[in-house]
């Protein structure tokens, strides 16, 4: 039986030999960033083979007008329930953990469902629970609000800052300043929005398609089906990551996003206005949404001088290129998000490829 290593080493050869012309392949998720970060994968790769990190960390692309508003709400004493990658990502007027410091009350959670505890634990307090990520967690956000819903809960609310991932694709795609040839696509979403997703993308702009695992084989797998796509020259969406991922997504997560959701224009870090590219609460829901609790002042504007988030984001720069990478810009003292949260391919450069 072939272990990992071979053939991992079989996978590396096999693209070498197929002799790909110079492409570059965007990762479009985090755990794929990280992963590839770990087992070294960009070192087996033949030189003519690049592989760019995209914006494939949903903290990592949350706009400053959505951080801003969310410090806003929880300085008024709203009790902010979330995830934790949240708490230290800085927005013009500082981070959520900068607000706990100074009195506001941040919750990090395990699962959404808890935020309904601290609402019936709290019912003096407004609990709002933040809705930041891809359609892979989105379906839980949805069901949270439903069963909030159900259970009458007057002082439970959310922020929604939820996008989509193939718009996004697709605007990358589009701009030739990124050079992408072809997209690993996310796993993880693509277990719920299905491989056919991604098939509108292939048609307008004939840019390959594979969605792959997380382990560095099925990685490789993914690879090396793209790098046949390209030398071929038949574009398509490959699916090398069937044992989870089915053409129609999943029907149930589709029905739970589509029941609390509408799609709406969104903000992208490093990316700008994308059409379509995020979503709103639903009408049926509107009593749940934070956005029309609170009055918020308008965003303020900040530069972040010497950080290049946003051209790592659209895979036009990596995280080395960066000039505060590794020095004013670290894990424990970063400057931008693509440092702070753990699916950000520059804590994954830093974590490591990086000799300290």
């Amino acid at each position: 039986m072939v272990g990992a290593a071979d053939r991992c080493r079989e996978l590396a050869e096999a693209i070498a030999q197929a002799a790909p012309p110079p492409m570059t392949i965007m990762e479009v998720c985090g755990t794929h960033s990280h992963a590839i970060a770990r087992y070294g994968l960009s070192q087996l790769l033949p030189p003519q083979v690049r592989l760019v990190s995209g914006p494939g960390c949903p903290v990592c692309v949350t706009a400053d007008e959505d951080l801003d508003a969310i410090v806003q709400i929880a300085r008024q004493g709203a009790i902010i329930a979330t995830f934790g990658d949240m708490v230290r990502v800085a927005g013009p007027r500082g981070s959520l953990a900068d607000a706990r410091a100074i009195g506001a009350q941040v919750q990090v959670l395990y699962s959404p469902m808890q935020s309904l505890q601290l609402a019936e634990s709290n019912p003096e307090r407004q609990v709002v629970l933040l809705g930041i990520g891809f359609e892979t967690t989105t379906p839980a956000i949805a069901v949270t609000m439903a069963e909030a819903a159900a259970r009458d809960l007057g002082n439970f609310s959310v922020y929604c800052a939820h996008k989509i991932i193939p718009p996004a694709m697709a605007v990358l795609a589009a701009d030739p300043e990124c050079g992408i040839d072809a997209f690993l696509c996310p796993g993880h979403v693509s277990t719920i929005i299905g491989s056919r997703a991604y098939e509108p993308l292939v048609r307008q702009f004939g840019t390959p398609c594979a969605i792959g695992g997380f382990a560095p084989t099925e990685i490789l797998e993914a690879v090396y089906a793209l790098v046949l796509q390209v030398t071929s020259g038949q574009p398509r969406v490959d699916n090398c990551y069937s044992r989870a991922v089915q053409p129609e997504g999943n029907p149930t997560a589709l029905a739970a996003i589509a029941d609390a959701f509408e799609p709406a224009d969104a903000l992208w870090r490093g990316v700008g206005l994308i059409p379509e590219s995020g979503l709103q609460i639903a009408d049926r829901y509107a009593h749940l949404d934070a956005r029309s609790r609170f009055e918020l002042e308008p965003a303020l504007q900040r530069p972040i001088d010497g950080c290049l988030c946003g051209q790592v984001l659209q895979g036009k720069a990596v995280p080395t290129d960066c000039p505060a990478f590794g020095t004013t810009c670290t894990p424990q003292s970063p400057i931008g998000p693509c440092m702070v949260s753990s699916e950000g391919s520059c804590a994954a450069v830093y974590r490591y490829q990086t000799v300290r």
